[in-house]
C-alpha cells in the first residue's frame, strides 16, 4: 500500500469517516474525504461512549481531547416509567474504570464532531472536500474512481463508504435495497440544566422504560444542558429525519406513563422527529476496491447506544489492516472478517434491547424488572465484557 501514491478516497465527514481519515493518518496514509453538504459539520444532541470508544479514541490519537469536552456520570439507571420506581443501576465509578480499563461517558455530537474535525484540519495527509457528494464509482485493476453529483471524478487506490444509512456506496457493493423501518419514532430536544427538574438532576444516563414507550435523558456540554430524548413505538410507516414537531405530538405516546415521567418531557422544546431505521446484518462490505464503514456497513438501532462507538472501531481495524497488508484486498477482507460478527451482534441485540428492555408491557415488563433488578453491577460488568472490553481489533 505505501507504494501507491493514489490516496484512499472516503466518502462522507461524519464520525465515521472523519475517523477512517485519522486512523489512516495515524499509519502514514494519505485521504481525500469527500463530504455532500457544504460544510463540514454534525446534527443531533447527545451521544453515549463506552469504555470501547475511549479505546478507539487512544488509537486514533485524539483520546486526551475527547476526555477533555465528555462528562462522566456515575450510573446507567433503568427506571418504570409506570410506577416512577427504580428497577436497577449500573455503577459507572471506579470498579467500573478498572474492570474495563477506561470510563463511561457522554458527549454532545457536535462536540465529539469537532474533535475529530480539527485533528483531521491539522493533519497534512488528510484533505477534506465539501459540496462533493458521492453518488457511485467505477474501478479496475489499480485504482477506483468516485463519481461526484457536480460531474466530478476523484481516483484513489480504495474507496471506503462512511456515507451513513441511506449509502449511495452500498447502493453498489451490496444491491440490497432500502433500510428497514423500525416503527419507532424518536424525539429529541435539550433542555437547559436549570429548566430540569432539580429532583431528576442525576449524574446518570437514565431510562424510564414504558409500555411501546421510553425517556432517556443525561447531562451534556459541561452540565450546561440535559439531553432528552424520547421514542414511542408507534408503527411509523415511512423514515423521517429531523421533522419539526409539537410539544403536543411528542406527548400523544407518552400519557399512559408516571406523571413524574410526563413531568421530564414537559420541559422539552424545539422538537424534532426521526423515524428509526435499521438492517439485516450483511456481510457483503467489500467489493475489490471498496469498503464500507459505519452506518453504510451496519446501521443499528440506538437502543445499545453504540452507533458512534462501532463506526469508529471500524476505523481502527481499517486502518490497523491497510497498514499491516500490503495487498489491499487481503487487507479488506481481513476488516470485514473481523468485524462483521461483532457489528452484526450489535445490531441484533439493539433490536432485542428495544423489545425485552425498552418496551416491553404487563408481564413482559414484570419480567424484566424481576431478572434486571436482582443483578449487581458486577454482574452486569460481566454481561457487558464482550462488548466494552473489546475493540476494532478484537477482544
Amino acid at each position: 500500500m505505501a507504494k501507491s501514491n493514489l490516496p484512499v478516497l472516503i466518502a462522507g465527514g461524519g464520525i465515521g469517516g472523519l475517523a477512517a481519515a485519522l486512523g489512516l493518518a495515524q499509519k502514514g496514509i494519505r485521504s481525500i474525504l469527500l463530504e455532500k453538504s457544504a460544510s463540514l459539520g454534525e446534527i443531533g444532541a447527545g451521544i453515549q461512549l463506552g469504555p470501547n470508544a475511549f479505546h478507539a479514541f487512544d488509537y486514533l490519537g485524539v483520546g486526551e481531547a475527547a476526555r477533555r469536552m465528555a462528562v462522566y456520570i456515575d450510573q446507567l439507571r433503568l427506571m418504570d416509567a409506570l410506577t416512577a420506581e427504580e428497577i436497577t443501576h449500573v455503577d459507572l465509578r471506579e470498579p467500573f474504570r478498572t474492570r474495563f480499563g477506561n470510563p463511561y461517558a457522554v458527549v454532545h455530537r457536535g462536540d465529539l464532531h469537532g474533535v475529530f474535525l480539527r485533528a483531521c484540519r491539522e493533519h497534512e495527509l488528510i484533505e477534506l472536500r465539501v459540496s462533493s457528494e458521492v453518488t457511485g464509482y467505477e474501478q479496475d485493476g489499480a485504482s477506483v474512481t468516485a463519481q461526484l453529483a457536480n460531474g466530478e471524478r476523484v481516483t484513489g487506490r480504495l474507496l471506503i463508504g462512511a456515507d451513513g444509512l441511506w449509502s449511495n456506496i452500498r447502493k453498489q457493493v451490496t444491491s440490497d435495497g432500502p433500510p428497514r423501518v423500525s416503527g419507532h419514532t424518536t424525539y429529541r430536544s435539550v433542555i437547559p440544566t436549570e429548566e430540569m427538574p432539580e429532583d431528576l438532576r442525576w449524574n446518570a444516563a437514565t431510562l424510564w422504560a414504558g409500555p411501546k414507550c421510553h425517556i432517556v435523558h443525561y447531562p451534556l456540554s459541561d452540565w450546561k444542558v440535559f439531553n432528552l430524548v424520547v421514542t414511542y413505538h408507534n408503527d411509523a410507516p415511512e423514515p423521517v429525519a429531523g421533522k419539526p414537531v409539537s410539544d403536543e405530538e411528542v406527548m400523544q405516546g407518552f400519557r399512559h406513563v408516571h406523571a413524574r415521567a410526563q413531568s421530564i418531557i414537559r420541559h422539552g422544546r424545539n422538537w424534532r422527529l426521526w423515524v428509526l431505521c435499521d438492517r439485516d446484518p450483511n456481510e457483503r462490505w467489500v467489493d475489490g476496491r471498496v469498503a464500507l464503514l459505519g452506518d453504510a456497513a451496519h446501521p443499528m438501532l440506538q437502543y445499545f447506544a453504540q452507533g458512534a462507538c462501532q463506526a469508529m472501531e471500524d476505523a481502527v481495524c481499517l486502518s490497523h489492516m491497510l497498514s499491516h497488508h500490503d495487498d489491499h484486498a487481503v487487507a479488506l477482507e481481513h476488516y470485514r472478517a473481523q468485524r462483521f460478527p461483532r457489528t452484526a451482534q450489535v445490531q441484533l441485540w439493539s433490536r432485542a434491547i428495544g423489545e425485552h428492555i425498552y418496551h416491553p408491557a404487563g408481564d413482559h415488563a414484570r419480567f424484566r424488572n424481576a431478572i434486571m433488578g436482582a443483578k449487581s453491577s458486577e454482574d452486569y460488568y460481566s454481561d457487558l465484557a464482550w462488548l466494552y472490553g473489546g475493540t476494532g481489533l478484537g477482544s
